[in-house]
């Protein structure tokens, strides 16, 4: 038998070419990698279309919060000024330059300072990380704040948004909470003597229990004073109790109350904007300028409610009677999520990071001397957003850092449930009668507490007149008392000559939002040593 050569040849050069085929495989699968791993990603590719956007959105872990549409009102600056957004920004800068300070930090009387000293002039970038979330955590109290009056005179509390309205006063408690309790942690003379401060305001019911003879076996204001601190003054207790709870306890519990007010947000209708009529009006102009598909969004809103429409929620789990936000609601004058949202999403989140830092950059995070008990500040005065309950303290320890707080805040929370008048959401001061209210009560509210202010600082009170008089007099009766008095009346008032009970919701937290700008003002301003009244703080005695 005659041995073919060529076919001795063949299996060894067909496994060359299935070789070399392998390689030419692997080496474009290798190129082709990237966008592989986009497509894997973003599982119904790029948002070429209308659909593909909105299945972008509906996918995505982070996304879908988020509706697939918005209307185009609640993208324009004046609806909402992204004051949530820059919000939840400052919030994760603080998380991330957080964590960056916790690798350097030594929560102990002993060494909290000099980690303060080494990342303050040591370690690298660590006095810029200091100054971000330094920073962030002052604006994140002003920005909650401005979030919430947006909120407010916008009506967005209303409706199914009664109970968000909710959870935001409970972030917002949660936000000085976590401004509070960082305070602490340099360790140095301002921290100090800020935390000594509101140990004080939370030891206060103990003058009232003083006043009513109770305090022998009802110390309320003690038992508070010692689980704040974990012993009667400030040390190494209260040290590691408010770095725990600043670094692990309250970011968690913010985490999933965040999470919670933007799930509803979403469900129980989306973010607030002007009425259908403001839409259709806009449609209309839209619509003869020329505007390609204005007339049909004009026709669609001209439909009357539930044309068209269903009667019932279509769910993924079953068919049911009733009606959510969503049910009935109309496409027109909407755009997708995805990229319209997503990119003043991001330009706010740029805007918000510029702003902090370049305040890092110019401005240092304060480092006093040392904390030390034997020398105190004089003033000793709280943190900013606290400066207002201080001046009210000096008055009445209780009723200025317990009791007035405390209406306060559980009267707002109270306010989408006292006020169940049927108004469209996202309409500025719900028009003109309602500026013209605000106007008036911020009028009111500055003569009020200027009044007051200048009544006390030259007359004194009840003390200064009456010596003897008794301590529960004092707490009952006192500058704090009487501007809450008199704020109620004024709500009550509105109410009734205007026969809304909107227009009175809007009057008393006017008087709220006014008075606490005027007494943190007076307080950072005028208030001196001894907590005496100083025009400048050229006047101030010399030590």
């Amino acid at each position: 038998m005659q041995h073919n050569e060529s076919d001795s040849q063949r299996p060894g050069e067909a496994g060359q070419v299935v070789a070399s085929g392998a390689l030419r495989e692997l080496w474009t699968n290798l190129l082709s990698t990237p966008q592989q791993f986009f497509e894997s990603a973003v599982r119904h590719g790029r948002p070429t279309s209308d659909r593909a956007a909105s299945q972008a959105v509906f996918n995505n872990v982070f996304l879908h919060i988020l509706p697939t549409r918005i209307n185009r009102h609640a993208l324009h600056v004046r609806t909402t000024f992204g004051l949530g957004v820059i919000t939840l920004v400052l919030f994760f800068l603080l998380v991330v330059t957080g964590v960056a300070l916790m690798v350097y930090y030594k929560p102990s009387t002993a060494q909290a300072y000099d980690s303060m000293k080494e990342i303050h002039y040591i370690v690298p970038t660590g006095r810029f990380m200091r100054n971000i979330h330094r920073w962030s955590a002052h604006a994140m109290v002003l920005a909650v704040i401005l979030h919430m009056a947006r909120a407010f005179y916008t009506a967005a509390y209303k409706g199914p948004r009664r109970f968000n309205w909710v959870i935001g006063m409970i972030l917002f408690v949660l936000t000085l909470m976590l401004s509070f309790t960082g305070y602490l942690l340099p360790w140095d003379q301002l921290a100090y003597w800020a935390v000594t401060i509101g140990s004080e305001i939370a030891e206060s019911p103990r003058e009232l229990t003083d006043a009513l003879g109770v305090t022998s076996w009802f110390d309320i204001g003690g038992l508070i004073k010692r689980l704040m601190l974990g012993a009667n003054q400030v040390g190494e207790e209260a040290l590691i109790r408010f770095y725990v709870l600043h670094v692990v306890v309250l970011p968690v519990v913010m985490c999933i109350f965040l999470v919670v007010h933007f799930w509803r947000i979403r469900k129980d209708g989306g973010l607030a904007k002007p009425p259908e009529s403001t839409d259709l009006e806009s449609g209309q102009q839209s619509a003869e300028s020329g505007d390609p598909g204005a007339a049909a969004q004009a026709a669609a809103l001209e439909a009357p409610p539930g044309a068209g429409g269903s009667a019932k929620t279509y769910g993924l789990m079953a068919v049911v009677r009733g009606r959510t936000p969503a049910v009935d609601r109309s496409m027109a004058n909407t755009v997708p999520t995805w990229p319209n949202a997503i990119y003043a999403i991001a330009a706010l989140s740029m805007m918000t990071f510029f702003v902090i830092l370049c305040l890092a950059h110019c401005f240092d995070a304060p480092l006093k001397e040392h904390a030390n008990p034997a020398v105190p500040e004089n003033p000793a005065k709280a943190p900013w957003y606290f400066l207002g309950l201080q001046e009210l303290v000096s008055y009445s320890a209780f009723m200025g850092g317990v009791g007035i707080p405390t209406i306060v805040v559980l009267g707002l929370m109270l306010v989408p449930y006292l006020d169940r008048e049927k108004e469209n959401s996202g309409v500025w001061f719900s028009g003109r009668r309602g500026r013209r209210v605000c106007l008036l009560t911020a009028l009111m509210t500055t003569c009020s507490v200027v009044g007051i202010l200048a009544f006390t600082i030259n007359f004194g009170w009840l003390r200064s007149w009456f010596p003897n008089i008794p301590q529960l007099m004092i707490t009952l009766v006192n500058p704090g008392t009487v501007l809450l008095a008199l704020f109620m009346g004024w709500s009550f008032a509105v109410t009734k000559q205007t026969n809304s009970t909107r227009m009175g919701a809007l009057a008393v937290f006017t008087c709220f939002l006014v008075a606490f700008a005027i007494l943190t003002y007076f307080a950072t301003v005028y208030r001196g040593p001894n907590w005496g009244f100083y025009w400048s703080h050229s006047d101030w005695p010399v030590h």
